[in-house]
């Protein structure tokens, strides 16, 4: 059973389908992917599981039915599934099972904090799941998650991210860089399927969100951000600061390992999940918080309604049609929308090949 592609999205990867901590013991939990309801609840051993959210008999939404044990009742006819999909239970007539009562599942793994899933229709490959594990290294308190649907199309968002150039323009205080990014031309790092983009500047102060950890919090302090993008939506922003002679990285700076990843839902709607995880302060939960809380609001109230409102205006999610005016600052963006569209050309061209 295969969903219309409406959008040519790539499908042979992995998106994040959920926050670990979203889909708890009970329950059943739904969530639109790629044009497609997805749901998704835990078996009684914890494990997740993941199947459309779509029963085959009438296409009413399972999440609307209930649990038992390890298995989901359709609320309309009464039709049981198990979490491999299979009708085990038809309480009709003499109970028969058609062939066709069969939902498909996707193939779902828990990483870094984050439920992925695959909806593509080769066999998952976790070598394709970059490596995020310093998320789930260290201090559980020195860790932070958040959530956001954003009505704007997922490019968007990476856009946003790859070009950190808006921060001296959008953002406030706390993440200033006091219009140190705008001059610069980020130095890139390219691989076939990466994009790699690198920042460093001094500025007085440092960063508000590093300042108080500094020797000296008024005082001049070198900074660094460095992102990395890979397939199909995934950021790794790692940034900090220091007041030392040591090299412009974690190791030596005061500073955090972000992920900003993104799902689509629609063409024109994004499932758009955060991670920080900082490497000072790390035992503190009444300050882990209330960073990630600030951090979420930063995008609710200055980040997200742009995307939105550039959607809007855009009405489509083909940004290069539009013919954009381009700044030295879309270096980055532009190169990451080039290889993303080269793999989904790719994998299309393999789909006609393998049924031609």
């Amino acid at each position: 059973m295969e969903t219309t592609r409406k959008t040519p999205y790539l499908r042979n990867t992995w998106y994040v389908a959920a926050l670990t901590t979203e889909v708890g013991a009970d329950g059943l939990f739904t969530r639109r992917l790629l044009d497609t309801s997805v749901l998704i609840y835990r078996r009684q051993d914890g494990t997740a599981v993941a199947m459309q959210d779509r029963c085959p008999h009438r296409f009413i939404p399972l999440s609307m039915g209930k649990r038992d044990g390890d298995d989901v009742v359709c609320a309309y006819h009464g039709l049981k599934f198990d979490c491999t999909g299979q009708c085990k239970h038809n309480p009709h007539g003499t109970g028969h099972i058609p062939q066709a009562a069969r939902v498909r599942t996707f193939p779902l793994v828990e990483r870094y904090g984050f439920l992925w899933i695959w909806m593509g229709d080769a066999a998952a490959d976790l070598a394709l799941l970059p490596d995020f594990s310093p998320l789930t290294d260290g201090d559980p308190h020195g860790v932070g998650y958040t959530y956001m649907h954003r009505q704007a199309n997922y490019e968007l968002i990476t856009d946003n991210v790859m070009d950190l150039s808006h921060i001296d323009h959008l953002h406030g205080e706390i993440i200033t860089t006091r219009g140190q990014l705008s001059p610069q031309v980020p130095r890139l790092r390219e691989t076939a399927t990466t994009v790699s983009a690198r920042w460093e500047w001094k500025q007085t102060p440092a960063m508000m969100i590093f300042a108080n950890f500094l020797p000296e919090p008024q005082a001049e302090a070198r900074h660094f951000f460095d992102i990395t993008y890979t397939a199909p939506a995934n950021i790794q922003l790692s940034v900090g600061a220091t007041q030392g002679n040591g090299a412009l990285d974690l190791l030596d700076c005061v500073g955090q390992y972000d992920l900003h990843t993104s799902t689509p839902e629609t063409e024109g709607s994004s499932h758009y999940f955060f991670a920080t995880r900082r490497n000072h302060n790390v035992e503190d939960a009444d300050y882990n918080e209330m960073k990630i809380r600030a951090m979420h609001e930063a995008f609710v109230t200055e980040d997200g309604p742009i995307l939105d409102a550039q959607q809007s205006e855009m009405g489509t999610p083909d940004l290069f049609s539009l013919n954009p005016v381009l700044l030295t600052s879309d270096v980055a963006p532009v190169k990451v929308r080039r290889v993303l569209q080269r793999l989904i050309a790719d994998e299309r061209d393999a789909r006609l090949k393998a049924v031609g």
